[in-house]
């Protein structure tokens, strides 16, 4: 609003108001006095267009933001820790901690025989990427092997300001009230290892809610977290009482999204001196990008279609092919519909 206002439009309109019967040229005295004065009055509207800019959500930095969002209740989600399972050779100590390559872990559970929780002691993502041999930090009598096998609930980093801010209007565009939708919605995505959700009311009879949640990182949940969600929305053992999110009278169950295996085939041509070898691994990390870009959306879509013409996009940009044709997907060609609770996952590619 400001920003058009410069030092030279300032100290003109500063010089019109002086008599021309006064010297004003560059250097006298009252152009060297009026000058300093321009100087700071541009800079004042310097400051009052930031003040602009931090005063309304949609162009407020991220510290202006939180404290806008503050007024209704609402703060960024908090960096988790990784929750994984470890296998090793023996029952281990509660408490007993580990390292593998830059991070570490700690026991927080017993799953079953020789099979426990740890927990990743650094916040964020960082935690659900590594897994393989476990390197006891105190000596740990008889354990001859331990292993980092699987994500049971994914870390999740301090939610982005653009995410933040989306959250925050989505607030003023539907009201969470009692249980609704909106209220369900939002509660539930606040829980650590939560990506997405799609709720069902009275799916079976009045007063009945069925949540169906898909991972963080857009996966198929763990039992493990769809028993942590549960336990936290509504706990089987005192089910419609209030006990949990859900509020008194609604009886939740809460499920996972399943997957949908994509099988893809098509007549790939490759540039001379590439075979399909060559270019597999290219294709399969373009398959899994889109894949992702259309998980990301399960939970604001009825059902997520995998589209062959987005498919030959993708792989006409892979270096090395220069054709494509004939593709289908799972045997036919035509576009996928995947079930309204369902999640695309690649299957075989042939080439």
């Amino acid at each position: 609003m400001f920003e058009n206002i410069t030092y030279e439009m300032i100290l003109d309109r500063m010089l019109d108001r002086v008599p021309n019967t006064i010297d004003k040229r560059e250097g006298s005295i009252i152009y060297d006095a009026l000058a300093p004065a321009a100087v700071e009055l541009q800079l004042m509207y310097i400051e009052l267009d930031t003040i602009l800019d931090e005063t309304f959500a949609d162009t407020a930095s991220r510290t202006y933001l939180i404290r806008r969002a503050a007024e209704r209740g609402i703060v960024p989600n908090a960096a988790t820790k990784a929750v994984l399972k470890g296998v090793f050779n023996m029952d281990v100590p509660i408490g007993s901690r580990y390292s593998l390559e830059d991070l570490n872990y700690v026991v927080t559970e017993k799953l079953i025989e020789n099979e426990f929780k740890l927990q990743c002691e650094k916040d964020g993502t960082e935690g659900n990427r590594h897994f393989g041999t476990l390197i006891p930090i105190d000596y740990i009598d008889g354990l001859t092997s331990a292993e980092l096998v699987e994500v049971l609930v994914s870390g999740e980093d301090e939610e982005d300001t653009e995410e933040f801010r989306k959250r925050y209007f989505n607030s003023l565009d539907s009201q969470a009230f009692g249980g609704n939708i909106t209220d369900y919605k939002n509660k539930v995505n606040e829980l650590q290892g939560v990506g997405g959700i799609k709720v069902y009311p009275v799916w079976n009879g009045g007063g009945t809610v069925r949540l169906v949640v898909i991972n963080s990182d857009y996966s198929k949940p763990s039992i493990e977290l769809i028993d942590s969600l549960q336990a936290q929305i509504d706990p089987v053992t005192s089910q419609g009482q209030g006990i949990g999110i859900a509020p008194i009278g609604h009886t939740v169950t809460v499920a996972g999204a399943t997957d949908q295996v994509v099988n893809i085939a098509a007549n790939i041509t490759c540039q001379d001196g590439w075979t399909w070898e060559d270019v597999r691994p290219y294709v399969e990390s373009k398959i899994d990008e889109y894949l992702l870009e259309l998980k990301k959306g399960w939970a604001d879509t009825n059902n997520i279609i995998v589209r062959i013409s987005q498919i030959e996009n993708q792989l006409l940009d892979v270096p090395g092919i220069i054709d494509i044709a004939n593709t289908s997907i799972n045997g036919l060609q035509e576009n996928l519909v995947v079930g309204a609770d369902m999640i695309p996952i690649r299957g075989v590619i042939n080439g």
